[in-house]
């Protein structure tokens, strides 16, 4: 191996986790490191969820699909209403049959 062309290792740098604030040890090439998110934090490794509601994001959706399941029940009772209403209407239509206008005919 040449010589002066490898970075030094350092057996006990420092690593900071910003949103936990917890540190520990670990062999690198720089003295200390110092992160946002680590295995420690991070969601998909503890398991802890955090919903972070900005702007009441997550209560604006759950309104928005309240909002849309009430207007596919009311749609839907409204397009049966008229379903029955057209079907109710031709049928009390007076109208003549072939046979009847053949009568009037002769």
């Amino acid at each position: 191996m040449k010589k002066g062309i490898h970075p030094k290792l350092h057996m006990n740098a420092k690593v900071t986790d910003l949103s936990s604030g917890t540190t520990f040890t670990l062999p690198s090439t720089k003295e200390e490191i110092v992160t946002e998110v680590t295995n420690l934090s991070h969601p998909f490794y503890t398991g802890k969820h955090r919903i972070v509601d900005t702007e009441n994001l997550v209560k604006k959706f759950e309104k928005r699909r309240q909002s849309a399941n009430i207007d596919k029940v009311s749609s839907k009772k409204t397009k049966q209403s008229q379903r029955k209403q057209r079907t109710t209407s031709i049928n009390t239509k007076n109208t003549l049959t072939l046979k009847d206008m053949l009568a009037k005919v002769k």
